[in-house]
């Protein structure tokens, strides 16, 4: 199928998709955003009523994010700083006068206050209610800058971005606390009462900087990840909301880094601590699961995420299970499975409730399960959520497999009605480089790639160690030393990829990729130019010293003591090493003899490329 100017399209796909799914507590409502088809990229909120599996228009668009009381009846969201409460059994939506300009509403549990943060480098945490609108902690003005920086509330530091913790305040189950950050030269955790009430959480913050995961929620009370900032160890708290007084209820320790699970840490309806580590020992290469120490995944599944929990039927104990995104042997699908959390008689358990091949993902509350997009209620199918998305231009089918010594996922798309028994120029696509799969059973995620595929190349897409989904050692042999294992894995592959494809033209071999994949894509054809014959980065990483230290320490060490790792990894010294023979195309950065531009369209890239 002819699909011109796809360049910059890719993201309509999604267009008309359900997206940012929440279910109530007591599961009646199922609660999302979607827009109104594939040209409208301006999603407003619709409710989802599970005993009568209807869908209603709630708020009309553009809505970025909302966000829930426990049980789904009152929601807020923010737009052009103004705030909103949504009775979603009444269906109304109420514009809430504030004091100031909003962002990140958050109703409590019980759907009494709302919270929200003041926009701006100063930024404030306020509670608007019942009672009016009050500042519950802020430091505003140039006056209060501490060690050059403003000093924040209830924003995320842009160290807790590098690990994936979007939040910097959380409410307490009852509504009565809110737990938030406080960032200035470092990240402090303050609970602060409605009451007026204050107590400062107390954790050696000095030896360990970063605060990856909260979590607050029924059970008890909140959980946090602290790491140092080595990444190499890391404790588990339980703080006390009374006090701010800590206990450590868990360590993770890695000689590389240390990876906690999305979704972890919890706690478990009978008190336990729910805790994502890793099992390396005995021959065991995993990511699982354990409660107070014990483990509750099978060691051949790979845990990526944990969703929620589910009642189990059937026993004694009243445990419900656990519902986790996760890989059971196959790198390239991502399934559902429920995980007992009762081990009594048995052991580990892991049930898969996905049926089908492919990237599946979901949501849980209460007794509800949407997986894609089908709602389930137990062992019953309530609905499918509306998804007004165009169907997929394109039909990939790439051969998919695993390849070398070290079984490295990857995979081989010719153009559409290719015939074999002629040779075709390789294209190989590095995504966003390590840390990133590009191997994947989501059709969505190969429409750019069958693109360049019809115009004339055979794709070649392997992801190296440093990718995750196969196993932790294979995520972290790369460290200090991501840019030697990463190319030798991707000539390794290619190599190999010949024998089961004869019809790759080694002698015309392109690459292309985007932030780290752009700066491998230069390393390519700087360091491998005898492979590697031509290369476009997209704003590619030049000097890792520039990047946020909990990214680039991760990946290379502490920057004081590894100069020399540091700039081994530099795209400036690799091109002052280089000949230059190879045609390299920078888009969004610069190197001096090689050519760039602020940007590129894909056929301004296909041109490059075809030379």
């Amino acid at each position: 199928m002819d699909y011109p100017g796809l360049a910059g399209r890719t993201g309509h796909f999604s267009f008309g998709a359900p997206r940012d799914v929440t279910i109530g507590g007591d599961g009646s409502r199922v609660v999302f955003l979607r827009s109104s088809g594939p040209e409208d990229p301006h999603a407003a909120l619709w409710l989802l009523t599970v005993a009568t599996a209807e869908e209603t228009l709630i708020a009309d668009g553009p809505i970025d994010s909302y966000a829930i009381d426990r049980d789904a009846r009152v929601a807020a969201f923010a737009r052009d700083g103004r705030l909103f409460r949504v009775d979603l059994l009444g269906r109304t939506v109420t514009e809430v006068a504030t004091d100031e300009p909003a962002e990140d509403p958050r109703p409590d549990p019980i759907g009494r206050n709302i919270g929200y943060v003041t926009p701006g480098g100063s930024a404030a945490l306020r509670v608007v209610g019942p009672g009016g609108d009050r500042l519950m902690a802020g430091e505003p003005g140039t006056a209060w800058r501490e060690h050059g920086g403003l000093i924040t509330w209830g924003v995320p530091d842009p160290a807790a971005v590098q690990f994936g913790r979007r939040r910097g305040w959380w409410w307490s189950p009852d509504g009565g606390q809110i737990l938030a950050t406080r960032t200035a030269a470092g990240t402090s955790l303050h609970l602060l009462d409605l009451d007026d009430g204050w107590v400062d959480v107390h954790w050696d913050r000095e030896t360990y900087p970063y605060v990856v995961n909260v979590r607050w929620a029924e059970g008890g009370g909140p959980l946090i990840t602290v790491l140092r900032r080595m990444q190499q160890h890391g404790l588990v708290l339980a703080i006390d909301p009374r006090t701010g007084e800590t206990q450590v209820h868990a360590e993770l320790a890695d000689a590389r880094w240390v990876e906690p699970v999305e979704g972890t840490p919890r706690h478990l309806p009978d008190g336990r601590v729910l805790v994502g580590g890793e099992l390396a020992h005995d021959g065991f290469d995993a990511r699982c699961l354990f409660a107070d120490g014990s483990l509750l995944t099978p060691p051949g599944l790979y845990v990526r995420r944990v969703v929620g929990t589910l009642p189990r039927t059937g026993t004694p104990s009243g445990a419900p299970d656990l519902v986790v995104e996760g890989t059971d042997g196959d790198p390239a699908a991502q399934s559902v499975f429920r995980v007992r959390t009762s081990l009594s008689g048995g052991g580990a358990e892991a049930r898969k409730v996905s049926s089908t091949p492919g990237w599946h993902r979901a949501e849980a509350s209460g007794d509800v399960l949407v997986m894609d997009d089908t709602v389930w209620r137990a062992d019953a199918r309530v609905a499918t959520l509306g998804n007004l998305a165009a169907p997929l231009p394109y039909h990939p089918r790439p051969a998919l497999e695993r390849v070398t010594d070290r079984r490295l996922p990857a995979a081989v798309l010719y153009p559409t009605g290719f015939v074999g028994g002629q040779k075709i120029p390789v294209l190989v696509t590095l995504g966003d480089g390590p840390g990133h799969q590009q191997v994947t059973s989501d059709p969505a995620a190969w429409q750019e790639r069958q693109w360049w595929a019809d115009a004339g190349f055979a794709v070649v897409s392997v992801d190296s160690r440093g990718t995750p989904g196969v196993a932790p050692s294979f995520e972290k042999v790369v460290h200090r030393r991501l840019g030697d294992v990463a190319l030798t894995d991707q000539v390794d592959a290619l190599h190999v990829l010949l024998g089961k494809h004869p019809d790759l033209d080694l002698s015309s071999v392109s690459v292309r990729g985007t932030g780290l994949g752009g700066w491998l894509a230069a390393m390519a054809v700087l360091r491998r130019p005898e492979v590697f014959h031509r290369a476009v980065a997209r704003r590619p990483v030049t000097d890792w010293t520039a990047l946020p230290a909990p990214f680039a320490e991760r990946y290379l060490g502490d920057r004081l003591d590894s100069a020399d790792v540091y700039a081994h990894h530099s795209l400036a010294e690799a091109a002052a090493q280089s000949d230059h023979s190879r045609p390299l195309l920078l888009v969004g950065s610069s190197l001096p003899g090689f050519d760039s531009t602020p940007s590129a369209t894909l056929d301004e890239e296909l041109a490059f490329l075809r030379g």
